[in-house]
């Protein structure tokens, strides 16, 4: 009986297989020229994005070299590139839409509503936005200016304005991302925005030092500078008289692009020179007078 049982059952089972591979036999021989139109259409989207792609790539390489010949600066390209790029992508994932067999109409009733919705969700994105727009009209700065914002505490050279925000280059080579709604809504030093910069410097020298003979040799010093702008006003001035030191002042004027690399060698040579001359200069020290005990 158990034997009996036994046969029936695989019986059964083989006959079940059977009648499931028959239908799906029948399945794709009944919808064979709905998945050849599928599989066609599969072929044709991928050909379409690739293609797609390397259209978008020619229009925007146009796009660069059209702004490029107008002398726009190098913001205004990025800008508008960054943008194009985010429209023409979207077109074309609008065309492969509709390619698979998606009604026009309900693709735009979905990018209309996807768009509120992110619309709603990324309102701090859409600030950047408009703030990509305002720098790019009124200009506060370029790409290759030296920035210096939220109060010194962020700073660098501005590399590329994108749609939502802008990168800026550090003196140690690290790479800042501000969003353009933060840079918009902040205090910008625009530190390299003129080709000229002031240098004003400040040195003490001691109450016994011989102040005619020190504002002399800085005289002499900034006479001598090759980055100093001898066309331009020089002062050498007593600015304040501290507790422990005359404080003497320093302006000159110089090539934005050499500031640095000027104060930096003029500090030294003040340094040095005070040194040869005998010149001190004084820094804070704290003097303790104790009492003997005579006791």
């Amino acid at each position: 009986m158990n034997g009996t049982g036994n046969a029936q059952t695989a019986e059964q089972v083989a006959e079940e297989v059977t009648k499931e591979a028959g239908r799906l036999a029948q399945y794709v021989h009944d919808n064979i020229p709905a998945l050849i139109d599928f599989g066609f259409r599969v072929v044709l989207v991928i050909v379409l994005f690739i293609v797609g792609r390397m259209v978008i790539q020619w229009i925007r390489k146009i796009v660069r070299h059209s702004i490029e010949r107008t002398n726009a600066d190098k913001g205004v390209a990025q800008f508008v590139d960054s943008m194009l790029k985010f429209f023409l992508y979207a077109l074309l994932i609008f065309i492969i839409a509709t390619k698979l067999g998606v009604e026009s109409s309900s693709v735009a009733a979905l990018i209309a509503s996807a768009g509120v919705a992110v619309g709603l969700a990324l309102q701090g994105s859409l600030s950047n936005f408009a703030g990509g727009i305002l720098i790019l009209v009124l200009k506060p700065f370029v790409v290759g200016d030296y920035i210096i914002e939220n109060g010194g505490k962020t700073e660098g050279t501005v590399k590329e304005i994108q749609i939502f925000y802008t990168k800026l280059s550090t003196l140690d080579n690290k790479t800042i991302i501000i969003p353009n709604g933060t840079l918009v809504n902040s205090t910008i030093i625009n530190v390299t925005a003129k080709p000229e910069r002031q240098l004003d410097l400040k040195v003490g020298i001691s109450y016994q030092a011989n102040l005619q003979k020190a504002k002399e040799i800085l005289e002499n010093l900034l006479s001598a500078q090759n980055g100093i702008i001898q066309e331009e006003d020089i002062k050498v001035f007593v600015d304040s008289l501290a507790d422990s030191s005359v404080v003497l002042g320093i302006r000159a004027w110089v090539k934005t692009e050499e500031y640095w690399p000027v104060r930096w060698k003029l500090l030294e040579q003040i340094k040095l020179t005070f040194d040869q001359a005998g010149i001190e200069i004084p820094y804070n020290q704290l003097t303790v007078h104790m009492e003997r005990d005579n006791k």
